[in-house]
């Protein structure tokens, strides 16, 4: 009775030994396949040098938006010498006109004018992005409704628009990115139905429907992931449009109000001079614009890798 169970006994334990082994490879195997940034990081190895430039200049100016306290000399509203003192040891770049230094309101120009920027953009992709959804899952009259209100909406120029609304309700932060968010918000609309349209009457949204599923389940989970890369290349090109009209506004005197310190007011407060040959009215200038070709140049990347046109590069 008792040689039985030894028979066995040899063989349960070669194969205890062997899941043990097979478990420690598994263990070892484990952490390259959760490694989600190598994907990512084999990608930026391939990107070309605009890419690589943009993605720098982003990160320059992201640090001096978190790190503008830091980073800056002076307080951003400090007068600190006098009027329009030229460029120097003390004063890098500069005073305005009124003795503030121009390099302590430039960084500080990053944070809000690229903190505003991002936050509009933000909440009208999520306006935009949540209300396209519905039109093209829901279909019938929501559909026509809401795509009929955004036409309204378009029929009006953007910049011309944002000027009446603010010159009606007043030229706050919190009037300034919400009239902002809802007007580009229609442009969010149009692309995000365009795109679920085309996804909506595929055979995984219709099985979905057919288990009953929830409305907010269809769109986030079956319908969202699909139209994902798309919407992140356009969240790059609506947030330069945001940036260059919050610019245009502050430009006009309608946008980020004094003494907060904003590349497009800035513009405007040393416009003077230029009629003297100084350049310095053309660094919060340039500081838009390369911003603006920063972002372009990572979105082309980004478009060229998920597009899946050119994937033997």
């Amino acid at each position: 009775m008792s040689a039985e169970p030894t028979e066995h006994s040899a063989p349960e334990r070669g194969d205890a030994d062997a899941a043990l082994m097979l478990t420690g490879a598994q263990r070892a195997a484990a952490p390259a396949r959760r490694m989600p940034l190598a994907p990512a990081w084999r990608a930026l190895k391939r990107a070309p040098p605009t890419a690589w430039f943009g993605l720098l200049v982003i990160a320059g100016y992201v640090i001096l938006a978190v790190f503008a306290p830091l980073l800056a000399p002076y307080g951003q509203t400090d007068v600190v010498g006098r009027q329009y003192e030229p460029w120097g040891a003390r004063f890098l770049f500069g005073t305005d006109q009124l003795g503030r230094d121009m390099l302590s309101r430039l960084v500080f120009g990053a944070r809000n004018t690229i903190g505003i920027a991002a936050l509009a953009t933000s909440l009208s992709f999520l306006i935009g992005g949540t209300l396209g959804l519905l039109a093209a899952t829901l279909g019938r009259w929501t559909d026509q409704l809401l795509a009929r209100l955004v036409d309204t909406l378009m029929a009006i120029p953007q910049l011309i628009f944002a000027l009446m609304l603010l010159s009606i309700v007043g030229s706050s932060v919190t009037n300034l990115i919400l009239i902002i968010a809802v007007l580009d918000s229609t442009r969010v609309f149009r692309l995000t139905r365009a795109l679920a349209m085309n996804v909506v009457v595929l055979d995984f949204v219709e099985a979905a429907r057919l288990q009953a599923e929830k409305l907010g389940w269809i769109m986030t989970r079956e319908i969202l992931p699909n139209i994902l890369p798309p919407l992140v290349a356009e969240f790059g090109l609506r947030f330069c449009f945001v940036f260059l009209t919050i610019s245009a506004l502050s430009f006009l005197g309608l946008g980020i109000q004094p003494p907060t310190a904003d590349w497009g007011s800035m513009v405007r407060e040393n416009a003077a001079l230029i009629t003297y040959g100084d350049v310095t009215p053309l660094l919060p200038a340039g500081a838009i614009a390369l911003l603006t070709v920063a972002v372009n140049f990572v979105v082309d990347w980004f478009i060229d890798k998920t597009s899946g046109l050119r994937d033997d590069r």
